[in-house]
């Protein structure tokens, strides 16, 4: 029986390991930027979007290894959208990972260039990927761009923000979710699956799945922030509530926000029918998700 605790953890630690090479180290000048953007991006966090993306490669039967340089740009990527989020004039949170968010630790001005710098940083990691076909990598550089743009991550960022305290539909609410947090989950695994060499079929695959998990993850992190333990997640609970925030619950109510997060689970899961063993980790990673703690 394959355990997935385990792979999530080894592939973690291929992560981290990984960050800590590519970053900056912290006595390079301007070593604030650089004490910054390790603080942010190294010694926490699920490391998810790289390890889907290893996990990707690997479902296209290539190799994890050669995917490493795009798991760590996609986890500077997203430090750089924590780090921003947390900003006074976005969600204004003192805390993050269980420690000082990075504004509180560095002030505003160097936590926005710390965001600025990691995500620059990502991009150069990205032209180091050593595939056989350069057209690959041009195409996974414009992949994650348009993923993190105005018309992804930054795009739902910005509905996010212009619908607190509204009545928002559901169109608007799956929007935010979809673009917020879904494209950047959905680009690790696509381009993962690029790195191992996959065909179209495979990549509309992970597409759907990369989609419902996307999907899965905020509806399962609004509700985490009205049930779950501020201890565990490591950062105070109800401040979607105290900033209006358009989510699940409070749109639809508990139950049926469980109920969406069960869907998509199963959507998620379904869309992967057909793949091989080598993609069991996607498989069981839906199940995970949907119950989750932290």
């Amino acid at each position: 029986m394959k355990d997935l605790q385990q792979y999530l953890h080894s592939r973690a630690q291929l992560v981290e390991r990984a960050l800590e090479q590519y970053l900056p180290a912290d006595d390079i000048v301007p070593e604030i930027l650089h004490r910054s953007m390790r603080y942010s991006t190294l010694g926490g966090g699920k490391r998810l979007r790289g390890i889907l993306a290893l996990a990707a490669a690997e479902a296209a039967q290539g190799s994890g290894e050669a995917a490493l340089p795009l798991a760590a740009a996609l986890e500077m990527i997203h430090a750089f959208s924590l780090i921003h989020d947390d900003l006074p004039c976005m969600d204004d949170d003192d805390w993050r990972r269980g420690k000082p968010s990075n504004h509180k630790m560095f002030g505003e001005a160097i936590a926005l260039l710390a965001g600025d710098a990691l995500l620059t940083r990502a991009f150069y990691l990205l032209t180091c990927l050593s595939l056989p076909d350069d057209a690959a990598v041009v195409n996974i550089v414009a992949e994650v761009a348009q993923a993190v743009g105005s018309e992804g991550l930054i795009g739902g960022q910005v509905v996010d923000l212009q619908s607190e305290g509204k009545n928002v539909d559901r169109a608007t609410l799956e929007y935010i979710h979809r673009h917020k947090t879904g494209d950047l989950i959905t680009v690790a695994l696509r381009t993962g699956a690029m790195v191992g060499g996959a065909g179209e079929d495979l990549l509309a695959s992970l597409t759907t799945y990369g989609r419902e998990m996307g999907l899965l993850f905020q509806i399962t992190d609004d509700i985490l922030d009205v049930e779950g333990d501020a201890d565990k997640l490591g950062k105070p609970v109800g401040s979607d509530a105290t900033q209006g925030k358009a989510t699940y619950p409070a749109l639809f109510g508990m139950e049926r926000a469980k109920e969406a997060a069960r869907g998509a689970a199963e959507g998620a899961v379904a869309a992967l029918e057909g793949l091989g063993e080598d993609a069991w980790p996607l498989r069981e990673l839906a199940g995970y998700i949907l119950h989750r703690d932290r």
